[in-house]
């Protein structure tokens, strides 16, 4: 099972934004991930993590994965694929389509004192907007 961390960022609310991804495979090989997303809210970013670590994990073929992240509302919409705020319908809707295609998807909240990997790529990725 590979661990996936995953963190948004926004400068600003909206603002430029960024993801952060941190795939550790646990044979000390790792991956990170800097995106730079433009502006948009810190939800916004949020999801667009999500999407974007799902993207790299179905494009290297990995079947059981793991992911952490210290959002709340990313945890509860996966878990409950349900959100209140329609706003954010249509990104549901993609990841799970992107969630339904592992083995074995699991989501985890962690607080953010854990996720310090995923949070600083995203902050990097926000310094690269419009670069």
């Amino acid at each position: 099972m590979v661990d996936v961390y995953i963190d948004g960022a926004s400068a600003g609310d909206p603002g430029p934004s960024g993801a952060g991804v941190f795939i550790n495979y646990k044979n000390g090989q790792v991956e990170n991930h800097s995106i730079p997303l433009g502006e948009m809210s810190n939800h916004e970013a949020e999801y667009e993590a999500l999407i974007h670590a799902l993207d790299l994990c179905l494009e290297r073929r990995l079947s059981i994965v793991s992911f952490r992240t210290d959002s709340k509302l990313i945890d509860e919409a996966i878990e409950k694929r349900y959100v209140k705020n329609k706003r954010f319908q249509p990104y549901l809707e993609k990841a799970l389509k992107r969630t339904d295609q592992f083995d074995l998807f699991f989501m985890k909240w962690i607080p953010s004192s854990q996720n310090k990997s995923a949070d600083a790529l995203a902050r990097q990725a926000i310094q690269k907007n419009g670069k």
